[in-house]
C-alpha cells in the first residue's frame, strides 16, 4: 500500500465531526482563535452540510429554555432532564448547556431558520421546552455559519471533508492529534493539534435492527454514526460514564417516523390493539419506579416500558390515535368553515413533521394508503442506540464548567475529558442527556471556548512518535492488505476462509448484542449469564478483526466502522454488568436484578487503560447541586 500519500496537518485546535456539536465548536473557536492567532481545523467523515444526526432536518428545536420571557428557569430544566434519566445526570453540565442555549437558538434563526411564531411573536412550541421550526434546511444553515467562521480565520482557519478518522495520537496521557484517512482518495492524513475536540457523534447498528433484508440500513439515528467517539475517547485512554444508558426510541414502525409532535402539539394518544390508553390501565406499575415513576412527566423509558408489557401480553399492535387528534382539536372550533380550515391545516401539519425530517415515513404512508386523520398509525420501539444528545447519556467523563461544578467533577478546564487535551461534545459527552440539536450546538462551543484556552495555556506543538505513526498507519490499511493477498483464494469475494468482509462482520456484531445484550428480540431482556457469554463472543470478534478484508475505500470505511462499534458494544456490556439492577426499563431489563436500588443512585463508569490494555469500573457520586 506504499501508493497512498501521507499528509500531516499542524493545528492549534482540531475539531473532529460535523454534525451541531462540531458546528458549534468551529463558530465559537472561530471567534477565540481569532484573537490570539491561533489555528483551526475541522475535519468530518461526511460533507458537512448534510452532516449528523440533523443531516435530513428537524421539524422542532427540542432544548429552548426560554429565560429572556421568563417562561422556565435553568433550575427546572435540570429537574427536567434529572428525573427523565432516573436521577442519574451531571446537574452542573446540564445546567451550563442550559443558560447558553438560548443564545444559540436565536443565532440559528438570525442566520435565516424559520421558526413558527404565534400572533403575538412568541415561539411556537411543542411542549414545554420544544419549539416549532420548518426544518428541512436547519444543518445546512448551522454547517454555513460555521464555514463561514473559519473562512474568516483565513489561512488559520480550515476544513476537510470526507476523512474518516481512525484512531487517536497519545502521547503519555495527552491527546496530540489524529489519523484518519480519505474515503475518495489514497491518502492518510495525520493532524497534529495541541487540543482535540471530540464531536463525532453517537452509535447506530450495534445492535440488530428491526429493519432487515430490503430495509437493511434504515434507523432513526443516523447509521452513519457509528461509534466513532466512543471509539476515539476510549482508545484515548479516557473515563467514560454511562456506557450503560442506551436509548430505545418508540417511533412509527418501519420508517422511523419521530412521535413527538403528535404526543406533544397534537395531544394524541398511544393505545394497544383493543383501544385501552396503557398509560392509564398500567399506571400502578409506575409506582414500583418511584419517585421518577410518579413524576410528570413520565420517564421516556418508563413510558416504553408499559407499552412493551402490552407488546409481552400479546396486546399489540400498538397505534397512535392520529386520527382523534386531529378531529379533537379542529372539533373545538365552533364555526364549521374555520373548522374545516383547522382540520386541513392540521392534516398538511401531520406531513410536513416527516418531510422535514423523515421523508421515509411520508413515503410508507402514502405507499400503504395511510391518511392519518382518517385512522391511526401503528408505533413500536425501535432497536437501542447510544446518543446521549437525546434521552441516552453514554460519553466521556468530563470536568465540569469552574463556576457551578463541584471539586469531584471539576479537573482542568470545562469540557475536558481525563485524557490531558482531548475535549467532547454532543454525542462524545456523556451524563448530559436532552441537550438535542441546539444543545449539542452550545456544548460544542463550550468546549471550543476551552479547548482554545488550552492552546494559549500549552503553546507548544507536541511531537510525535514516528515508530508509532508507521503502526497507526499500517493498522488502518490492513484491511486492504488482507483482501488483496486472499482475494484470488475463492471464486466468491465475499466468501473467503482467510478473511471477513465488513457487512458479514456488522451481522455477527448485530446478532450477539440483539441475542445477549437486551435487543428487540429478547424484550430487552438480559442478565449476567448472557452478559457474560456475549463478552466471550465479542473477544473472538476482535480476534477476528484483524482479518477484516476491504476491497475499496468504501469498504475499509466500513471495517473501520465496525471496529468502531465493537468497541461501543464492549463499554455497554461491561458497564451494564457491573450496574447490578435495572434502572431504565424500557430500554433495557436485567431479569437477574429486576428492580431499581438506591444505592445504585450513582456513575457507573469504566477506563480502558491503554498500557494494561484492560477495563477498569468504577463508581462515582451523583452529586444533587438542584433540590
Amino acid at each position: 500500500m506504499n501508493k497512498f500519500e501521507t499528509i500531516e496537518i499542524k493545528t492549534d485546535l482540531l475539531i473532529l465531526g460535523g454534525g451541531m456539536a462540531a458546528c458549534g465548536a468551529a463558530f465559537e473557536a472561530a471567534h477565540w482563535a481569532k484573537q490570539n492567532n491561533l489555528k483551526v481545523t475541522m475535519v468530518d467523515k461526511a460533507a458537512i452540510d448534510r452532516s449528523g444526526a440533523v443531516a435530513m432536518g428537524l421539524s422542532a428545536i427540542n432544548m429552548y429554555v426560554g429565560l429572556k420571557d421568563n417562561d422556565n428557569t435553568i433550575k427546572e430544566y435540570v429537574e427536567y432532564v434529572k428525573n427523565d434519566l432516573m436521577g442519574i445526570a451531571r446537574d452542573d453540565l446540564v445546567a451550563n448547556i442550559a443558560r447558553h442555549v438560548d443564545s444559540s437558538v436565536h443565532l440559528f434563526e438570525k442566520w435565516g431558520l424559520p421558526i413558527w411564531k404565534d400572533e403575538d411573536g412568541k415561539y411556537t412550541h411543542e411542549g414545554r421546552w420544544q419549539i416549532m421550526i420548518n426544518g428541512e434546511s436547519y444543518k445546512a444553515i448551522v454547517a454555513e455559519a460555521a464555514k463561514n467562521a473559519l473562512k474568516e480565520l483565513g489561512e488559520n482557519g480550515s476544513y476537510y471533508e470526507r476523512i474518516f478518522i481512525t484512531e487517536p495520537i497519545i502521547d503519555g496521557n495527552r491527546c496530540t492529534g489524529a489519523i484518519g484517512f480519505s474515503v475518495r482518495e489514497e491518502k492518510i492524513y495525520i493532524f497534529r493539534a495541541k487540543a482535540v475536540i471530540a464531536a463525532m457523534g453517537g452509535a447506530v447498528h450495534v445492535f440488530k435492527p428491526r429493519s432487515v433484508g430490503e430495509g437493511l440500513g434504515r434507523s432513526w439515528y443516523p447509521p452513519f454514526n457509528s461509534g466513532a467517539s466512543a471509539y476515539f475517547t476510549i482508545k484515548a485512554g479516557a473515563e467514560m460514564t454511562c456506557q450503560e444508558v442506551r436509548f430505545v426510541p418508540v417511533r412509527f414502525k418501519d420508517a422511523y417516523g419521530p412521535v413527538g409532535a403528535w404526543f406533544l402539539l397534537f395531544k394524541s394518544k398511544a393505545t394497544n390493539a383493543l383501544g385501552e390508553d396503557y398509560m392509564q390501565t398500567r399506571a400502578e406499575e409506575l409506582k414500583k419506579w418511584a419517585p421518577y415513576g410518579l413524576s410528570k412527566p413520565t420517564p421516556a423509558n418508563l413510558r416504553n416500558y408499559l407499552m412493551m408489557l402490552e407488546v409481552m401480553e400479546g396486546k399489540h399492535p400498538i397505534y397512535m390515535k392520529t386520527d382523534e387528534a386531529i378531529k379533537n382539536i379542529a372539533s373545538e372550533i365552533e364555526d364549521p368553515k374555520q373548522a374545516k380550515r383547522k382540520l386541513k391545516k392540521l392534516e398538511n401539519e401531520a406531513w410536513e413533521d416527516f418531510l422535514d425530517m423523515t421523508i421515509s415515513q411520508a413515503l410508507l404512508w402514502a405507499s400503504t394508503n395511510v391518511f392519518p386523520e382518517e385512522q391511526p398509525s401503528e408505533i413500536a420501539a425501535c432497536e437501542p442506540y447510544f446518543i446521549s444528545s437525546h434521552s441516552g447519556a453514554s460519553g466521556a467523563w468530563l470536568s465540569g464548567p469552574e463556576d457551578m461544578a463541584p471539586d469531584e467533577y471539576k479537573w482542568g478546564y470545562p469540557q475536558m475529558t481525563t485524557a490531558k487535551g482531548l475535549f467532547a461534545a454532543g454525542d462524545a459527552s456523556g451524563a448530559s442527556s436532552h441537550k438535542f440539536s441546539s444543545g449539542s450546538f452550545t456544548e460544542g462551543r463550550i468546549s471550543a471556548k476551552a479547548a482554545i484556552s488550552f492552546c494559549v495555556d500549552n503553546p507548544e506543538l507536541p511531537e510525535i512518535n514516528a515508530t508509532k505513526i508507521e503502526e497507526l498507519k499500517f493498522q488502518l490499511l490492513k484491511p486492504l492488505e488482507v483482501f488483496n493477498e486472499h482475494k484470488n483464494y475463492s471464486n466468491d469475494k465475499d466468501i473467503n476462509p482467510n478473511f471477513v468482509k465488513p457487512k458479514m462482520f456488522m451481522f455477527r456484531l448485530q446478532k450477539i448484542m440483539d441475542e445477549y445484550a437486551g435487543g428487540v428480540s429478547t424484550h430487552f431482556k438480559t442478565s449476567a449469564p448472557l452478559m457474560k457469554k456475549g463478552l466471550e463472543f465479542l473477544k473472538y470478534m476482535k480476534e477476528d478483526a484483524e482479518k477484516l478484508a476491504a476491497e475499496d475505500l468504501h469498504e475499509l470505511m466500513r471495517c473501520w466502522e465496525n471496529i468502531h462499534r465493537l468497541w461501543q458494544a464492549e463499554s455497554h456490556i461491561r458497564t451494564m454488568l457491573f450496574r447490578e439492577e435495572t434502572r431504565w426499563p424500557g430500554y433495557y431489563f436485567r431479569s437477574d436484578f429486576p428492580a431499581m436500588k438506591e444505592d445504585w443512585k450513582c456513575f457507573a463508569n469504566c477506563r480502558w487503560n491503554p498500557e494494561t490494555k484492560e477495563w477498569e469500573m468504577m463508581k462515582k457520586e451523583v452529586i444533587d447541586l438542584v433540590d
